[in-house]
């Protein structure tokens, strides 16, 4: 094997100047550097980089923990297994361009296997960690050693640690803006449950958006839909459906916690034979495009911007182990546009030429 003596006789240079090249920490000729350069390739010599840690106390090592790989499989049943992986899309697409090394390591859906996986990337020096949750959540990690940058995607913790989060109360607001804009007053909106973190915020900006239209929340229209057990969940949301078309004033669109949701609220109202979106309008959230673009007709919905999660915190990461981090206090909020499709009718006519974090559809 080449050592860095052999490259640099084969360079004709010193081998305090190969290590010049090697680490960029001193002034090397544009000439020599590409001598030194040639000589590596020719010799085929890898560097230690065991050996260039020691010296420069930089691993170059960035450490993802996740559960992206495990619930990979299930992404053709499972819906909610896609915010991992396209979280981690994002952070390698900057962390490639940076020039350091991400380690993945999958949790297999298990919380026991966080803390030993936080210590086997400290034993290997990382430079950061960042950890990646399957949707928007509270989390308890681990305390790291001081001077260890974390950041946390798609989660939060009581301590204030650095965090990227999806604006899940903008993208409410904006979607009901959108469709108060096409002439409805009487959203329905069919929630997550509520110990989600995502739920509280999400009903804060449906009322904030009926509230900038001059129109009076009425909690009668807001029913939590959502339960683990999908035959359960159908009955809850069969019940809550039946109970707000017998109201004196019904709605005329249906929001939904998620596209999946979404998709049992068409089933159930074609039951009843009312026609989308002649008679009543859908909508979602998530932007889960095999649910949204097959339904027919295509849902209008929310895009959550996983894969901008991801690039926002590997960039927030990166400023922090350069110690050019000055975000200010609080997560980072990352928002997406609305999807207009064809599930929501217009009312009315009206001038919304105003409303811009609208992506219209090609049909």
């Amino acid at each position: 094997m080449a050592t860095i003596y052999d490259v640099a006789k084969a360079a004709g240079v010193s081998a305090k100047t190969v290590s010049r090249v090697l680490n960029g920490d001193g002034p090397v000729g544009s000439e020599t550097r590409r001598a030194v350069e040639t000589a590596m390739a020719e010799l085929g010599y890898v560097p230690s980089n065991a050996a260039r840690m020691m010296r420069s106390h930089k691993s170059g090592l960035i450490g993802v923990i996740t559960g992206a790989i495990s619930t990979a499989k299930e992404l053709t049943t499972r819906p909610a297994g896609l915010p991992d992986l396209f979280i981690l899309q994002g952070i390698q697409q900057v962390i490639s361009q940076s020039g350091m090394t991400l380690m993945i390591a999958d949790t297999d859906g298990r919380p026991d296997r966080v803390a030993p996986l936080v210590q086997t990337f400290l034993r290997h020096r990382v430079e950061g960690l960042i950890y990646i949750a399957e949707y928007h959540r509270r989390v308890d990690l681990p305390k790291l050693p001081q001077g260890t940058p974390l950041v946390l995607a798609n989660c939060f913790d009581d301590f204030g640690t650095p965090s990227v989060l999806p604006d899940d109360e903008r993208g409410q607001h904006d979607l009901v803006a959108r469709i108060l804009a096409a002439g409805h007053r009487r959203i329905a909106y069919l929630t997550l449950r509520g110990s989600i973190a995502a739920t509280p915020l999400r009903i804060a900006g449906y009322r904030a958006a009926l509230d900038a239209a001059g129109i009076s929340f009425d909690p009668a229209l807001v029913q939590d839909c959502d339960l683990e057990d999908a035959e359960g969940e159908t009955q809850l949301l069969w019940d809550a459906i039946d109970r707000l078309l017998r109201l004196p004033d019904p709605p005329t669109t249906f929001c939904c916690g998620n596209d999946k949701m979404a998709l049992k609220v068409y089933g159930i109202l074609r039951s009843r034979g009312l026609k989308l979106p002649e008679e009543i309008s859908v909508a979602g959230y998530d932007n889960y495009r095999v649910i949204a673009e097959t339904l027919y007709p295509p849902l209008t919905t929310v895009d959550l911007p996983y894969a901008a999660i991801g690039v926002r915190t590997a960039q927030r990461l990166l400023a922090m182990i350069a110690g050019q981090d000055d975000t200010h206090d609080g997560p980072t909020l990352v928002t997406g546009p609305v999807y207009w499709r064809d599930s929501v009718t217009q009312l009315r006519q009206s001038n919304i030429t105003h409303f811009k974090p609208v992506r219209e559809d090609s049909k």
